[in-house]
């Protein structure tokens, strides 16, 4: 197997393993991403002038088919191959022979590497947005159906004003909205063209067209300078896992409610029979366990983005190889949001708020109260506050007296 960086030295089996790690495996994913990347590359080049017209027809079709075999399951990258580059370039060279290493001229691992990333990432920062979008639709839905069901509204874990499914599910679509518009505007750092920055340093003495590879990949711009490509390794990828990381805190306290809503002291909700577990142990629980893994993947989303930032924080310019690390985290956190938004809307389709179990203090209106008196009687609000809660009640205390 011949390596892209091999000049004919033997390797360490370990060195291979440590260096690859999960690469390989990894870099399925990034397959197609990386054949479109090096047909807009070829074809650039033939614009060119660097390949004939006959070589770039001949590589860019010989990668279509590559790139198909891929997509039914034919060959898979190995990790005596690396990564899903090397494998691309040795099938290539393979099946035409030497005018497959005529694609690599212009370009470094560097930059074909980002290419690929930042394709498959609009395409992931799409997909989410779109997976949060219907969130905010099955929430609506549910404001729609259960919408006039009284609910009250807490503060400090205590009942504090008057609320309802109306105003408790459209907070949650207005949020989860707004993190999807947060998702959109990622796409500013994504969408900038990393190639003909080779290394990091351009390509001397040959004139490649980074616009004409910008157009072609629908790029929002080419990555000026050079330099700066490399330097903002880990940006892009922080972003949208920040942005992972907001939407599905929202979505961990949407599930936190929806668990607690769901225990017998409350009662305020029934949830689908589908998306509930049973007990190995005791046959009358029904246990809210997807729900309960939403609340807890909001952590998968943030520590993948602590782990990208504490890769790059100390980093000097140009590339290093610290950066491949930022792929697992990176892949982690959009793979584990990504499945959350699958099965949220369709759970939500199967909530039901139950009105005869909800119960709101009859003090919950105490601030309307005082409200109105200042509205009726125009006086201060301090005054109206001290003579409603005049009138309020202290709830009576358990008693602590120990039995004889």
């Amino acid at each position: 197997m011949t390596r892209l960086w091999d000049k004919g030295g033997s390797l360490d089996a370990r060195v291979l393993e440590y260096t690859a790690g999960d690469d390989h495996v990894l870099d399925n994913r990034l397959v197609p991403y990386d054949i479109r990347a090096s047909i807009a590359h070829a074809e650039m080049l033939g614009a060119q002038s660097l390949l004939s017209g006959t070589d770039t027809v001949v590589i860019c079709e010989a990668l279509r088919v590559i790139g198909a075999e891929h997509a039914q399951g034919l060959w898979r990258v190995t990790l005596d191959q690396e990564d899903c580059q090397t494998a691309i370039e040795n099938l290539l060279t393979a099946r035409i022979g030497a005018t497959g290493g005529r694609l690599h001229a212009g370009r470094s691992r560097n930059d074909q590497v980002l290419a690929a990333l930042r394709l498959y990432m609009s395409d992931a920062a799409r997909a989410l947005e779109d997976g949060a979008i219907a969130v905010a639709a099955a929430l609506e839905a549910l404001a729609a159906r259960d919408g006039a069901v009284e609910l009250p509204g807490y503060t400090h874990m205590q009942q504090a004003m008057p609320s309802s499914v109306a105003l408790w599910a459209g907070a949650y679509a207005s949020e989860i909205r707004d993190d999807a518009a947060g998702l959109a505007h990622t796409q500013r750092r994504i969408s900038k063209n990393p190639l003909g920055s080779a290394a990091g340093f351009g390509t001397p003495n040959l004139q490649l067209d980074r616009e004409d590879t910008r157009r072609r990949l629908e790029f929002a711009q080419v990555h000026e300078p050079v330099t700066a490509v490399q330097l903002s390794r880990g940006k892009a990828e922080a972003q949208l896992l920040f942005e992972i990381t907001l939407l599905t805190q929202d979505i961990g306290r949407l599930a936190a409610d929806l668990t607690l809503f769901y225990t017998q002291e409350y009662g305020f909700v029934s949830l689908p029979e589908a998306f509930t577990t049973g007990s190995s142990i005791m046959p009358q629980k029904r246990n809210p366990d997807v729900f309960e893994l939403m609340r807890g993947r909001s952590a998968v989303a943030q520590a993948a983005l602590g782990e990208v930032l504490a890769i790059t924080q100390k980093l000097s310019s140009g590339y290093h190889r610290d950066l491949q690390l930022i792929k697992p985290p990176l892949f982690r956190g959009i793979d584990s949001c990504m499945q959350t938004l699958h099965i949220l809307p369709v759970a939500l389709e199967g909530v039901r708020f139950l009105p005869d179990n909800i119960r709101l203090d009859p003090a919950i209106h105490a601030a309307a109260s005082a409200n109105a008196l200042v509205a009726a009687q125009g006086i201060p609000f301090r005054e109206a506050y001290r003579r409603i809660a005049a009138t309020i009640k202290e709830p009576s205390k358990p008693s602590n007296k120990e039995s004889n």
